[in-house]
């Protein structure tokens, strides 16, 4: 995409393809899990955070015009986040919980968890984005199929996700 697509893209997204206007989306859902990875919260940063991934996928379905059962979603995206190994997610839970130390809980978080829930939020949105490109659905999707692949992702979303961060 050329710089001048991208800043048409940017000012009406109807002039964006599929996949840019997916990219968009990702990019922002990623930006606000990153956000509420720093509520100072426990449990509550995980129930935004998954909530702001359901919603992203919703905003994808309506991209991709793929039907959106709001309670299969849910169990493929547990599933898909399940799938990235017991060290990620560990690293998830741990960054939440972390919290309820005073003062080094929410310092240590902070450091961690944001970075973590972006790259998670950009692996699963990339995921959707590829199967629903080549055609799939929620129904069609299989989360063990995809645990590779979603690996790869969630590296590349910690490396973008670090970014974002580094620039704030």
């Amino acid at each position: 995409m050329t710089v001048e697509t991208e800043k048409e893209c940017e000012v009406d997204s109807a002039l964006c393809t599929n996949e840019e206007e997916a990219n968009k989306i990702i990019r922002r859902n990623m930006y606000y899990s990153m956000g509420a990875g720093v509520v100072p919260i426990p449990v509550f940063d995980l129930a935004a955070i998954t909530g702001i991934q359901m919603k992203m996928l919703y905003q994808l379905s309506g991209v991709y015009e793929v039907p959106f059962p709001r309670n299969l979603v849910k169990s493929t995206l547990a599933s898909l986040i399940g799938g990235i190994g017991v060290l990620p997610l560990a690293g998830v839970v741990a960054g939440s919980v972390i919290k309820v130390l005073p003062v080094i809980g929410n310092i240590a978080s902070v450091i961690t968890l944001p970075v973590t829930a972006g790259a998670v939020t950009y692996a699963t949105g990339k995921v959707f984005v590829m199967h629903f490109e080549s055609g799939g659905t929620f129904l069609t999707f299989n989360a063990k199929k995809m645990k590779e692949y979603f690996s790869e992702l969630y590296e590349e979303g910690k490396e973008e996700a670090s970014k974002a961060n580094a620039e704030s």
